[in-house]
């Protein structure tokens, strides 16, 4: 049985004026690995510098036409789209004197053969079917790009959206993610693609009604609020689970996509969670305890990984499931220490933790993957990030240490005191030992006295309960 062919792509990019070359370069390359995970065989790339994107088509004339010899397009936006809107050539000025500042950099270029030669498979024919693009385009924009290069343009929240819609799992992820969906489709629909044809309205067929456009315009506002109206039913019962575990001390990991959270989730909790070496394996929020169980009980919970210019409308959607992170009493924010961009990784990470107003709450950067790197590495690293735990997920005795530090964590918090539990009140036994650590039990004819250490605000609300009861 014959295998559908890998679709190929060619990425696209501009630096602009007040973007570095490192964080631009950094950039591409994770939209590389989005494009990969969506299973696309990536040729090539165009990059440009300019001030800005290009009103029309995003590249400059010429850069234009070196994309669309990887994809066999003409390199052209057909007339009747101006290249810059509100710039229109005088009476007695030929059009073609109208062009954008950022085209004389790249026209040399666009001559170069070499591209189009790289960009042919054995029989000629050009390899690139998709353009993907490191930018957020207008709608006006990638229909300009698709007219010129004959290729699927794909921006960088679309992929990320796609790669959610192919990795979402359960209802509520598969609802978040179609929410974000229609938020970015809605105001991509236009008149042009149903030649507005208008449905018959009115009483009696009367009246112009409306466009199909409008109509599918309506139907996705629709939608959108019956997907609304679920996920707040969802997100109660999550509320309902969440307030049902708020005595327990919960851990959860944060941290950019890929940086091996799930690995460290199974690592600490000995659970079959999703591990998989692409970016967002993981959309729901996890919840095991600690292993071996601690006393008290400490629950750990894996959540969606974030990413450089996550798209607003993702974030809005997965609020409910990002809450686990939010009222957690201890974050780990997990960083791969391998990778050269974990500080820019790391700080995207505290900026969309600032958004969901998680900024505040106890936080412990944990470097992981350290396996992969040197003791030089490694020792400069400890100087540079000193109270940062550093693991690897792979080796036992330092995921052993992180469970000590994490245990440590919490009973630097712990203050001691005694409990005393009437015969009546031994069905509170099982409630003791999960929120307490027990030093010692000493058992008479009326019941019995332990010595533990606990979080104050839990020693407080055993005893207002041993006091009610």
């Amino acid at each position: 049985m014959a295998t559908e062919k890998q679709p190929v792509a060619v990425l696209v990019g501009v630096q602009l004026t007040d973007v570095s070359a490192e964080d631009f370069a950094s950039s591409l390359e994770e939209l590389r690995r989005l494009a990969q995970t969506l299973g696309f065989r990536v040729l090539g790339q165009v990059t440009q510098a300019r001030p800005s994107l290009a009103p029309a088509a995003v590249l400059g004339e010429g850069k234009l036409r070196e994309l669309a010899r990887l994809t066999g397009g003409t390199g052209v936006v057909p007339s009747g789209v101006p290249e810059r809107p509100g710039r229109r050539a005088a009476p007695d000025e030929d059009p073609e004197d109208v062009r954008d500042p950022g085209d004389a950099e790249d026209a040399e270029g666009a001559e170069d053969a070499e591209d189009a030669k790289d960009a042919k498979g054995a029989e000629g024919a050009p390899e690139a079917s998709v353009v993907v693009v490191d930018h957020e385009l207008s709608p006006t924009q990638a229909r300009n790009l698709e007219r010129a290069t004959g290729a699927e343009v794909l921006d960088r929240t679309a992929v990320i959206l796609e790669i959610f819609h192919r990795h979402a799992r359960s209802r509520e992820a598969k609802l978040q993610v179609e929410l974000a969906r229609l938020a970015y489709v809605a105001p991509r629909l236009r008149a042009g693609r149903s030649k507005g044809d208008r449905q018959q309205g009115g009483i009696g067929g009367k009246g112009a009604g409306e466009s199909s456009a409008e109509l599918e315009r309506r139907h996705v506002r629709d939608r959108m609020a019956e997907l609304r109206r679920e996920l707040q039913a969802l997100s109660t019962e999550q509320s309902q689970r969440r307030a049902r575990r708020q005595e327990s001390l919960r851990v959860a990991l944060v941290g950019y996509t890929n940086a091996g959270k799930s690995s460290l989730m199974r690592a600490l909790t000995g659970s079959e969670v999703l591990v998989a070496d692409k970016l967002f394996a993981t959309l729901d929020t996890t919840v095991r305890p600690l292993a071996p169980e601690s006393h008290p009980r400490v629950l750990v919970s894996d959540t969606v990984g974030f990413i450089k210019r996550l798209p607003h409308d993702l974030v809005a959607s997965f609020r409910s499931t990002l809450d686990e992170a939010r009222e957690a009493s201890l974050l780990l924010h997990v960083v791969d220490a391998s990778d050269p961009a974990f500080r820019a990784q790391r700080a995207v990470t505290l900026d969309v933790l600032a958004e969901l107003g998680a900024a505040e709450l106890p936080t412990r950067l944990v470097l992981n993957k350290c396996d992969r790197l040197s003791p030089e590495e490694l020792s400069a690293l400890g100087l540079e990030v000193s109270d940062a735990w550093q693991v690897s997920a792979r080796d036992p005795a330092r995921v052993a240490s992180l469970r000590e530090a994490i245990l440590a964590h919490f009973e630097a918090r712990m203050s001691g005191g005694s409990l005393r539990l009437s015969h009546a009140q031994l069905g509170l036994l099982g409630t003791v030992h999960e929120r307490c650590r027990v030093l010692s039990e000493a058992w008479d004819e009326a019941g019995v006295t332990f010595q533990v250490r606990a979080l104050p605000a839990d020693l407080a609300r055993l005893r207002a309960q041993l006091d009610r009861d």
